[in-house]
């Protein structure tokens, strides 16, 4: 993930300075005035675990360390954004999230083991944000977005989450996101490339005090880190 962010910021960078070199030409002159426009959105995330343990973690002896992991995933949205006023906006971004937010457990009985339990998700995300924009800097500006979010996970059901030696997971989730962007405009299309922290309120573990696995933890709040990239028209 640090790589990605690595790369993505250079070629940011790179997309300020080198206009600067020429004289622009404002692209889209007429976009800002548009009381609504849509879009879509291809992501990448990485997501865990917020965990925290039960009282019957200090008590057992056969599991010694309960934490969790953090791993890859992917979004594909839509994006639908109304102008409030010259610096804000309204925004919904609802989402299809391919997340995995991984366990890893030390074992001393019945024998001295590692294991690591995979809770995959597919999360029907849907975000409302207000969407902060500076002014119009040549083909460019930066906003900032924070909002609220709704995730319904299609997965929650799945047949191996209700195996005794697994641990479940609620369908529903609220909590909220935070992030930063830039707006690049071209000729036919706006380039938007952003970060945010999309993090969860609730806890979203189902605690089963006959589950060995899921015994050890009180609850569990998702954490999430998304890089976006927003095409707009």
């Amino acid at each position: 993930m640090f790589h990605l962010l690595r790369y993505a910021l250079i070629f940011l960078l790179l997309l300020i300075v080198l206009p600067t070199k020429a004289q622009v030409n404002l692209n889209m002159v007429d976009h800002d005035a548009k009381p609504y426009y849509f879009g879509i959105t291809l992501a990448t995330n990485q997501s865990n675990f917020k965990l925290y343990h039960s009282t019957a973690f200090l008590a057992d002896d056969s599991i010694m360390v309960a934490e969790p992991l953090k791993s890859m995933g992917f979004n594909l949205g839509l994006l639908a954004n109304a102008r409030l006023s010259e610096h804000f906006d309204l925004r919904f971004n609802p989402q299809l999230v391919f997340a995995s937010k991984n366990l890893y457990y030390r074992e001393s009985y019945p024998k001295p083991q590692d294991t690591n339990k995979k809770i995959e998700s597919i999360l029907l995300s849907f975000p409302l944000q207000i969407k902060f924009k500076s002014d119009r800097i040549g083909n460019m500006r930066v906003y900032t977005i924070g909002g609220f979010k709704y995730d319904y996970d299609l997965a929650s059901n799945a047949r191996s989450r209700r195996a005794e030696d697994l641990i479940k997971i609620n369908k529903s989730d609220f909590g909220y996101e935070v992030g930063a962007g830039f707006e690049f405009y071209f000729e036919s299309f706006i380039f938007s490339p952003e970060f945010k922290i999309s993090n969860g309120f609730g806890n979203v573990h189902v605690k089963d005090p006959n589950l060995r696995y899921s015994n050890v933890i009180d609850k569990m709040q998702s954490r999430m880190i998304v890089f976006s990239i927003h095409l707009e028209g």
